[in-house]
């Protein structure tokens, strides 16, 4: 459901008194609490916390009505003893600096602060509806139980693994809803887990019981509204256990901000529900909460606000409470320092109502002298202001020196822009971690690739754009995609839609972030009522692609065939093509034989070319070549004859000498 950092933003708090509707506390912009009276259409009170700018109010929860004494007591006539009015006096504000601070409307000061029992903002409030007692949920995944009477905590729990956006207290003050990433139904008497309820796919930020009955009757409904999500999902508490799902759900224009809802007291009466979203748009529900239905309800009435003039512009509603009268409705209009409080009686056989109403821009609130004493003057450049010393004397009211311009000058020439942030962070080449640097600097790289694609997309920059979309890191890609706001997914795919039209290279880098958008982001994607209409572009692309993929690969094969056969062609011809000549031929001259067999051996290179040669001549040629064997035997037993006679001779006639 909702993510382990508390990433949504919270609207401002803005809550009407419960039951009689006699206050409208609104904590504004600056920090300040306003209690205006919606009788008189003034403002009633306004207290100033002392840390307004940096521990800012978070929530606002009113407590149960109660007697209230006023000024000294006297005697009660027997008239007003049976009648005992009940006023609503006790107002909780939670606070980012994780402090709980009880204000109190009959004194018109603080009660109490509540401290020490959160680590981290608080997110929620909710009072017991019988004992002193408030809950808070808080940053830290805890919630805290707080005794008022003695300003100290009773109790402290975990209650998720992520932070605690929201908080609800059964009317007879037995369960306890909580919401985190699961809703949890908890016993307050053990501080166990009685039901878990999933469904929501981001932070839950209203919970309230729609019934007064006691769950064993199984007939216990409550009702959950989360951040991006335009339906309320309404879940029964049943005693088999079967309650995972939401049983019904009711339609909106946009994500729920501020919730008014009357209970059903039987199966015979029905809800009444009034839900301002965020578009400034007013929903009026009324509902029989008898088990399940299927399909969404739409509202029986919805009303917008409009000005008068020329080119009529939208009034947002901040806040509505319904009446005790069944048509009837409190409405706060306009801006939060200055609302508009209208009680109006709408018709609901009418499906849509616009209203026009002349609202003046210029803000002048008129706070009451018992409020505030407090009064600021006013001085310009001409004024004198008289300095203790010298009667009479008189210095210029001190001005901005030249020092202080030089040091503003400074601290604004050192803001960094997006162009040199791009700079500073190479995206074009993810750079390795040196000696002297952190590990930690790829988380930081990552947290400016998500910002950077955020401002990317709100202000449809291409060249922040490309180069967050250059990297081919898959780590970096998928720390970026789930470090991103939820309302910036959708920018994102449609966007990640464009790209993929585009050129092939930048489709395959596409691909990438559309796997880490649908790895992080399905659950809320899915949760998305118009989510067919919104990516059907890239539904008709991708199904487009897949169908010629299949012709793609039938043209691959067919052509791989073709290539392979065409290499081994060319393979057996270079095979057949082998010289058959002798590289080297080597002969001796020791004797006429060898010569003889050299011209053998000759004959033999020139049979080889003539491969296919009759045998008969081949034993005609073996034939000759025996006789011409035996002539030159004779012949050189001739030589040796005659060479042996020349010899005998010369050796005579060495003798005779």
């Amino acid at each position: 459901m909702a993510d382990g950092d508390s990433s949504y933003s919270q609207p401002l708090p803005c809550v009407f008194s419960p039951k009689s509707q006699q206050y409208l506390a609104v904590c504004a912009q600056d920090g300040r609490l306003r209690i205006w009276n919606t009788d008189s259409k003034t403002l009633h009170q306004e207290y100033v916390p002392s840390a307004h700018l940096s521990a800012t109010c978070t929530c606002i929860h009113w407590g149960p009505c109660r007697t209230v004494k006023e000024g000294p007591l006297r005697k009660k006539r027997k008239s007003e003893a049976g009648h005992v009015e009940e006023k609503a006096d006790l107002l909780a504000m939670g606070t980012v600096a994780g402090t709980v601070l009880i204000y109190s409307t009959v004194k018109g000061a603080l009660h109490c602060t509540l401290d020490g029992g959160h680590s981290g903002g608080v997110n929620c409030v909710h009072w017991h509806p019988e004992d002193c007692l408030l809950y808070s949920g808080s940053d830290d995944s805890h919630i805290v139980e707080w005794d008022l009477q003695t300003g100290k905590t009773r109790s402290k729990w975990k209650a998720d693994r992520g932070v605690v956006s929201s908080l609800c207290v059964s009317p007879d003050g037995k369960l306890l809803l909580s919401a985190g990433q699961t809703i949890k139904m908890w016993n307050l008497d053990t501080k166990e887990v009685y039901r878990k309820f999933t469904g929501h796919s981001s932070a839950v930020t209203t919970l309230r019981f729609a019934t007064t009955r006691p769950p064993d009757s199984s007939s216990l409904y409550f009702l959950s509204g989360a951040v991006n999500n335009r339906l309320l999902s309404v879940w029964q508490v049943r005693e088999d256990g079967k309650d995972k799902n939401s049983v019904v759900s009711f339609t909106l224009t946009d994500e729920p901000r501020h919730i008014d809802l009357v209970a059903s007291k039987s199966k015979e009466e029905a809800v009444r529900l009034a839900v301002v979203s965020k578009d400034g748009q007013l929903h009026l529900f009324e509902h029989f909460l008898n088990g399940p239905c299927k399909k969404p309800l739409s509202p029986s009435c919805t009303v917008q606000m409009s000005d008068t003039k020329d080119s009529p512009m939208p009034i947002p509603l901040l806040a509505a409470a319904l009446c005790a009268e069944s048509r009837t409705v409190m409405l706060a209009y306009g801006n939060y320092l200055q609302p508009v409080i209208e009680k109006l009686d709408i018709e609901t056989a009418d499906r849509h109502v616009c209203l026009t109403r002349n609202v003046q821009t210029a803000l002048s609130l008129s706070i009451a002298s018992t409020v505030s004493k407090v009064k600021t003057p006013i001085s310009n450049s001409k004024s004198k202001v008289l300095v203790p010393g010298l009667p009479g004397h008189q210095a210029p009211v001190p001005g901005v020196s030249k020092s202080t311009e030089k040091r503003k000058k400074d601290v604004d020439s050192k803001e960094v822009s997006i162009a040199e942030r791009l700079g500073e962070i190479d995206l074009q080449s993810t750079p390795s971690i040196k000696k002297g640097q952190s590990k930690g600097t790829p988380s930081l790289q990552t947290d400016n690739y998500a910002v950077l694609l955020v401002q990317g997309l709100e202000s449809s920059d291409h060249d922040i754009l490309n180069k967050v979309f250059q990297t081919r890191k898959d780590m970096v890609i998928k720390k970026t995609v789930s470090r991103l706001p939820l309302p910036a997914v959708l920018p994102l795919v449609e966007e990640i839609t464009k790209r993929l039209q585009g050129h092939p290279f930048t489709a395959v880098l596409m691909v990438r972030w559309l796997k880490a958008v649908l790895m992080h982001h399905t659950s809320y994607l899915s949760s998305l009522p118009d989510l067919v209409s919104q990516l059907g572009v890239l539904y008709h692309m991708i199904e487009s692609r897949v169908k010629m993929f299949h012709k793609l690969t039938k043209l691959h094969g067919k052509l791989y065939l073709l290539v392979t056969q065409v290499a081994t062609d060319n393979s057996s011809n270079k095979v057949s093509d082998v010289d058959h000549t002798a590289k080297l031929v080597y002969e001796e001259e020791s004797s006429d034989e060898e010569e003889a067999s050299g011209d053998e051996g000759l004959l033999d290179e020139d049979s080889d070319q003539n491969w296919e040669e009759d045998e008969s001549l081949v034993d005609d040629t073996k034939a000759e070549i025996v006789l011409c064997e035996e002539d030159a035997d004779t012949d050189n037993r001739t030589d040796s004859k005659e060479n042996g006679e020349e010899k005998m001779e010369h050796d005579n006639e060495s003798e005779e000498e």
